[in-house]
């Protein structure tokens, strides 16, 4: 197996562009691959563009009803129905939308192929990660589900076992969902409680079909959760699931959108913790998934102080040459940044919290704090269903 890891991107995934005044603005896309230049990171990584996902491919997840109407909306977008969730306000329709959500689901297919295979033991797709694609229907700025496509492929590979862990600030329902009655794969989301977020789904008793039980693992943060409760939630749960179950291949998700600048979600997570459940995921893999890494990327609309920044540390850890939390952002980058958004760029790759500290579950836990509850309500629903004490 190669140790080299692979970078997915081709330039034209910038497309992905609902237009003026959306929060998906795809210029975080373009200023999170300058900053990874910036850091000399290219010399580090293998740059791939793959190719966008066949029908065929798209059919693992997705009916063939929906694909035909992305088709058509992408045609002509004034016609798109909004029967299937596009044309609307989270999910405009744009020209030649089809083709562009084909690429960005084509890049973590390629990513999944190329770690299946042994052609590089780690790869990022930043530009994915649209969690909440449904297999008949555009959801919460996604289009089609790439993370969905790149397990589906996996498994059509001859994968056993598949975890994918999901650390946005918004549940990965289009995830569970694809897979909810297939027991080779768990799916773990961190997320902000769905009585106070989008999409309202993720109570820990959402455990998987009858034929999966314990399948599906949901964390939902009470609103307000910073640093060391996020931490402490993210290690209380992810890695004794993840020991137990052993997966071949782990593939993480990394919105970017629990950071406390995001501006439509609640929780209080700096970059720094970020990046600190970054290095935590790559470490599982080796663990536990012989070094099989395939990261995607997600929410995150700061475009300018947080994405960037945390994507960048994210593909920096693949690659195996980390940037500190205290570097110094290159000049020639923020300079970029304000050509191109009028605003300042932050100075260095850190919130100023490095190194985050937190109290780990083993210590003992508090029944009467919000945050210990929500640990104990995902653990006491699914830990004994997998033969696990909760």
């Amino acid at each position: 197996m190669s140790g080299r890891a692979q970078l997915m991107w081709d330039e034209a995934v910038t497309g992905y562009d609902f237009g003026p005044g959306h929060p998906m603005d795809p210029v975080r896309l373009a200023l999170t691959r300058k900053l990874v230049d910036a850091f000399g990171l290219d010399r580090e990584v293998e740059v791939v563009a793959a190719k966008a996902a066949g029908e065929s491919t798209l059919r693992l997840v997705h009916r063939q009803d929906y694909i035909g109407a992305v088709k058509a909306a992408s045609a002509d977008p004034a016609g798109a129905d909004q029967s299937y969730g596009l044309g609307t306000v989270d999910d405009p329709a744009f020209a030649r939308m089809h083709e562009v959500s084909s690429l960005i689901a084509g890049q973590s297919v390629g990513a999944a192929e190329a770690v299946w295979r042994g052609e590089a033991l780690h790869a990022v797709n930043f530009a994915g990660g649209l969690h909440h694609a449904m297999p008949g229907g555009a959801s919460g700025f996604c289009i089609y589900n790439d993370a969905s496509l790149a397990i589906a492929r996996l498994l059509e590979l001859g994968a056993e076992r598949v975890a994918y862990v999901d650390v946005d600030v918004h549940h990965g329902d289009g995830v569970q969902a694809a897979f909810w009655e297939d027991p080779r794969v768990l799916t773990i989301s961190l997320h902000e409680h769905p009585r106070t977020l989008f999409p309202q789904t993720g109570w820990p008793e959402e455990t998987g079909a009858d034929s999966a039980a314990g399948s599906a693992v949901n964390v939902a943060l009470p609103a307000g959760t910073g640093d060391a409760g996020w931490l402490r939630a993210f290690h209380a749960v992810v890695p004794e699931l993840i020991a137990d179950f052993r997966p071949q291949v782990l593939v993480t998700q990394h919105g970017a959108d629990t950071h406390f600048e995001d501006p439509l979600a609640h929780l209080a997570v700096s970059l720094d913790a970020q990046r600190a459940v970054q290095v935590a995921c790559h470490d599982l893999a080796h663990e536990y998934a012989d070094g099989r890494w395939v990261a995607l990327g997600g929410g995150g609309y700061a475009v300018v102080d947080v994405v960037p920044r945390s994507w960048t540390h994210l593909v920096a850890i693949a690659a195996g040459r980390a940037v500190e939390p205290e570097a110094v952002i290159p000049e020639g980058w923020r300079q970029e940044v304000f050509a191109r958004t009028r605003q300042l760029a932050p100075a260095r790759m850190t919130d100023g919290r490095w190194p985050v500290s937190w109290s780990g579950w083993e210590a003992g836990y508090d029944p009467a704090d919000r945050l210990d509850q929500a640990v104990l309500a995902a653990r006491r629903a699914v830990f004994p269903l997998r033969g696990l004490l909760a």
